[in-house]
């Protein structure tokens, strides 16, 4: 028996087959192609759907694999797909990176106060990401398309829908649609009359990680599979990156330091709505899943090494620190695009203090660094602040691979830091979501202790010695905005 995990990217489509003991059997990817315009961001939804099963196709082909019990799907959430009545595509799909919709933004804001959004969806602005706020836009500026629109479907579900023929709309995707109740798990009326959508307009709401139906017999030809092959709708990526990692119970953190710094925890049951956090329906029934980000977590390594360090690369910038004293007196403050959670303040910006002749650039990029551990420990301190406890972080993405942030995030935060052995881990995790449906493990706590393994920990070693420091990042940023807002 296989399980293929499908991840349904915004720069690749990934799929990968596994054996029911989560061995790999194969991985590939395909690349997906936008119709740029300005701020607007549109893709062929139909060709989509076609990539993806052509690429499974051609893999199930290569390996000679036709027993797959189910196609798990994961991936982005808030790109927007519309349906006539016969379930045929409108128009383009609007990716989830378009920004036609800022002045739709505003307009819900107007009407919306912040503690009715956070209270209902869970969400701290309102950003022209929600598909919410493109279906606004497309009623004052495709009049045609909105009238026409029989159903608006998010990405994942339309993929669900392409291979199954069911109309089904995952919870965990559907909290970033902006008109997603997440505590009472219905539709939000109140936000649906504001866009002029009814409800029988929208896919009805279904369990994360339950199955949706069986391929259709267009869709199994066209993968060379069975029409026994069940479809599973599978839960947003960074869940399954949860999952694929072991963090399936509470006390863990999962940590993604890429471009974009993601946190993801599951919050302590039942969690507050009023919490500051950006909060979102989980992967398992009835639970809510803590998810700050912060954009200026890589981002700020990525853009000094750019700026100041020359032809220095990453290898020989961990040799360097590894050897190097650590703290010093330089502080960086990481906030190169203003800050996300928890405090949220675009008035905010990146600075260097107690820059000395001493300090060269290998002294810089630690502080860099070491900010962005510090917004780390903040985003840490304020969510234990609300219940939920915290006692391991597992690091994913580029930052995992530096034995230095790693260490500095573990000295920080106070935490142990554990790298896991699969860096894949959206991909497996919709594997093993598949086999746990399946009852191949009795749950995700088996399916972790018998799948997810670690390759390296980092225990905190300085932790008392970084407490003075982030005392003063902590005043220096309140500093940084009083000077700021003169």
């Amino acid at each position: 028996m296989h399980y293929i995990g499908v991840d349904l990217g915004t720069t690749n489509i990934k799929a990968a087959i596994y054996t029911a003991d989560m061995r790999l059997i194969d991985r590939q990817s395909f690349p997906v192609e936008y119709i740029r315009d300005g701020g607007l961001v549109e893709f062929d939804a139909d060709l989509y759907c076609r990539n993806i099963t052509a690429l499974i196709g051609s893999m199930i082909e290569k390996n000679g694999v036709g027993d797959v019990s189910q196609i798990v799907l994961t991936g982005q959430a808030e790109s927007l797909v519309t349906l006539d009545a016969a379930g045929k595509t409108l128009m383009h799909a609007i990716s989830w990176m378009d920004e036609r919709s800022v002045e739709e933004c505003e307009a819900l804001a107007d009407r919306f106060t912040h503690e009715e959004i956070e209270a209902t969806t869970g969400q701290m602005a309102v950003l022209p990401t929600w598909p919410a706020t493109k279906i606004l836009w497309l009623k004052k500026h495709r009049p045609e398309v909105y009238d026409t629109a029989a159903t608006y479907m998010l990405l994942k579900d339309f993929v669900v829908y392409r291979l199954t023929g069911e109309m089904r709309s995952d919870m965990s995707i559907a909290t970033f649609s902006f008109y997603f109740d997440i505590y009472e798990k219905k539709y939000w009326k109140k936000m649906l009359d504001a866009i002029g959508v009814c409800e029988s307009q929208l896919p009805p709401l279904t369990e994360p990680c339950s199955v949706a139906g069986n391929l259709t017999a267009d869709a199994a030809a066209a993968m060379r599979l069975s029409t026994e092959t069940h479809v599973n709708v599978g839960t947003l990526d960074h869940f399954t990156g949860m999952v694929g990692t072991g963090n399936v119970t509470m006390g863990g953190m999962t940590l993604s330091t890429g471009t974009v710094m993601a946190l993801t925890t599951m919050a302590a049951e039942p969690c507050p709505r009023d919490s500051g956090i950006a909060m979102h329906y989980g992967f398992l029934p009835d639970t809510h899943i803590m998810l700050p980000v912060a954009e200026s977590g890589g981002a700020s390594l990525e853009w000094f090494k750019r700026t100041c360090m020359g032809e220095i690369g990453y290898d020989k910038m961990n040799e360097v620190l590894l050897g190097r004293e650590k703290p010093n007196a330089l502080i960086f403050l990481p906030f190169l695009v203003g800050t996300n959670s928890p405090e949220f303040d675009a008035d905010a910006s990146g600075m260097f203090y107690g820059l000395r002749q001493e300090h060269d650039v290998y002294d810089m990029a630690c502080a860099v660094m070491e900010g962005v551990a510090f917004m780390l420990r903040r985003n840490c301190d304020h969510i234990r602040a609300k219940g939920t406890k915290i006692d391991h972080i597992i690091a994913t993405g580029g930052g995992a691979k530096s034995p230095v942030w790693c260490q500095l995030q573990a000295d920080i935060t106070g935490l142990p830091v554990v790298i896991p052995a699969e860096k894949e881990a959206a991909c497996l995790g919709a594997a093993i979501i598949g086999a746990v449906s399946d009852g191949v493990y009795a749950g995700y706590e088996d399916a972790a202790k018998k799948i997810v393994s670690f390759e390296k920990r980092f225990d905190p070693t300085d932790h008392a010695k970084y407490e003075k420091k982030y005392e003063k990042y902590c005043a220096l940023y309140e500093a940084m905005l009083k000077v700021t807002r003169l």
